[in-house]
């Protein structure tokens, strides 16, 4: 590895680490469609498995050995021959090989993980570098709880591996422990007291336990590590790993801190659904950077803040990790900024609408509904309302009882010819009875040729969509009705229909 003093590796151990977590394993032929991808993202290494864990860990280490061949291909060991040995077979066909072998190095793990003594482990993790280095150049070493570990040890731990052939040392937060000052501390004790520590990449590995992996991972770049190991959407073991997506755009938003990398961000979006999709693992929508909402604006403040200028709530750009725009959500909070803007895009000129008259209907629906979704906007502007026509028919109040034991009841107050009218009605079911009422008020009967109801798509609160096309005397109209409740959806749509007659 290059020694820019500016420059930072990315080192992904999603198909190793972000593979750990239970429900989440892959097959090779998928591990080698991720592998792929982030080799087109452009990360440096890709740690591929551990090989002697599994004969189908091997083989996933041995295909994309064959199959990626521009980042460096990495095989995790124990502090063993038998783990090295294995890893060396699993890499023979890469073309940029790196063995990642390692040992404990806090008091805790070496008390009760090796029940052994500081001297004596310290012993087997030089002698298992210098195994690795017989097989590979690129030696990376993990001093596996570094967080927990004191300071002094670590570094002679350090400076050892080092002089025994590893080219990267792996400092890791293994149980997301470190809190970030702690963390770059112990990152600056090593560059300032490890004598051989310019011959070696120092590299961070920061678990999420206490929601600090991506915080000390970036702690420990401004201290002097150049390597960051991360996963795609930070998953991992317990709390997960530090998130790729979310230092790779902190280094491109804090441009200030002068560090550059080779990943291309645009891709960002489409990986982290891919990792999502494969290993059966949904992104949190309040994930940073490629969580639904994290260019999503519900807020009418921010929405109106962000249609003004794109900056004034959003820090980064959006089509920086391959997201097309800004979503702007319609909901209750919503103003008319928010819904002038979706209209536009939908096609309607706006200076020809009653904007505060749509407005007031678009709340009318937004309180029925979490979220209004285009389609929803489309059947609003279908509606024409009685305020359109002279004589024009309203609904003031509907009552509806049905049930198996009982024959379906409608009980409807409608205002008609500037008049208020209430009727009852029974019918073959709930929408029928009302249909019977309203035309006990009329004194007419009209043919509903088509009655078509919009099929339920985004839960058992969205909008009940109704068209349908009344006929009478030659005449063929076409009403339109939403609501939360289908037959109040269904009666808006007969009266529309109506209203276009009269």
């Amino acid at each position: 590895m290059l020694h820019d003093p500016n420059r930072i590796y990315i080192f992904d151990t999603t198909l190793r680490d972000g593979e750990q977590v239970p429900g989440c394993q892959l097959s090779t032929v998928e591990k080698i469609e991720i592998g792929k991808a982030l080799e087109k993202l452009g990360v440096d290494v890709i740690e591929a498995g551990f090989p002697i864990s599994s004969p189908g860990d091997f083989q996933s280490v041995v295909e994309l050995s064959k199959a990626i061949r521009e980042p460096i291909i990495c095989a995790l060991t124990r502090a063993n021959k038998g783990d090295i040995d294995c890893a060396a077979e699993a890499l023979k066909f890469a073309k940029f090989p790196r063995i990642h072998t390692g040992i404990g190095s806090s008091d805790m793990h070496i008390k009760y993980k090796f029940n052994s003594t500081r001297e004596a482990v310290l012993e087997r993790a030089v002698e298992a570098v210098k195994y690795a280095k017989s097989f590979v150049e690129d030696i990376e070493f993990y001093a596996e709880d570094a967080g927990r570990a004191d300071n002094e040890y670590l570094a002679r731990m350090i400076e050892a591996v080092i002089a025994a052939g590893a080219t990267v040392v792996n400092i890791p937060d293994t149980n997301g422990y470190c809190l970030p000052e702690q963390y770059g501390s112990k990152i600056l004790y090593l560059k300032e007291n490890v004598k051989n520590i310019d011959q070696a990449v120092i590299s961070v590995h920061c678990h999420n336990d206490l929601g600090l992996a991506t915080a000390n991972s970036i702690a420990g770049i401004e201290n002097g590590a150049r390597q960051v190991e991360c996963t795609i959407n930070g998953i991992g073991e317990r709390a997960g790993n530090t998130s790729l997506e979310e230092v790779v755009m902190i280094l491109k938003t804090h441009g200030s801190l002068n560090f550059h990398h080779k990943v291309n961000s645009k891709h960002l979006y489409e990986l982290s659904g891919m990792v999502s999709r494969m290993m059966r693992m949904p992104v949190q929508p309040n994930k940073a950077i490629v969580g639904r909402n994290a260019f999503a604006h519900s807020s009418g403040i921010h929405q109106d803040g962000v249609l003004k200028h794109r900056e004034t709530y959003e820090i980064m750009n959006p089509e920086d990790v391959g997201i097309d725009q800004s979503e702007i959500i319609l909901t209750a909070r919503s103003g008319r900024h928010a819904l002038k803007h979706h209209l536009e895009r939908l096609g309607y000129t706006v200076d020809r609408i009653d904007l505060d008259l749509v407005y007031e209907r678009f709340l009318i629906l937004a309180d029925g509904k979490k979220e209004i979704k285009d389609d929803d906007i489309l059947f609003l502007m279908g509606i024409e309302t009685e305020q359109n026509y002279k004589n024009g028919l309203a609904i003031n109040s509907l009552q509806v009882t049905t049930g198996d034991q009982s024959s379906p009841e409608a009980t409807i107050d409608l205002k008609y010819n500037g008049k208020d009218h209430r009727a009852t009605s029974i019918g073959n079911g709930p929408v029928d009875a009302t249909i019977k009422a309203i035309e006990k008020i009329i004194g007419r009967n009209f043919n509903i040729k088509e009655f078509n109801i919009h099929a339920i798509h985004s839960g058992s609160d969205d909008v009940s969509k109704v068209d349908m096309r009344v006929t009478d005397g030659g005449k063929s109209y076409k009403g339109y009705g939403f609501s939360t409740d289908i037959v109040r959806a269904s009666a808006n749509a007969y009266l529309d229909a109506l209203n276009k007659f009269v």
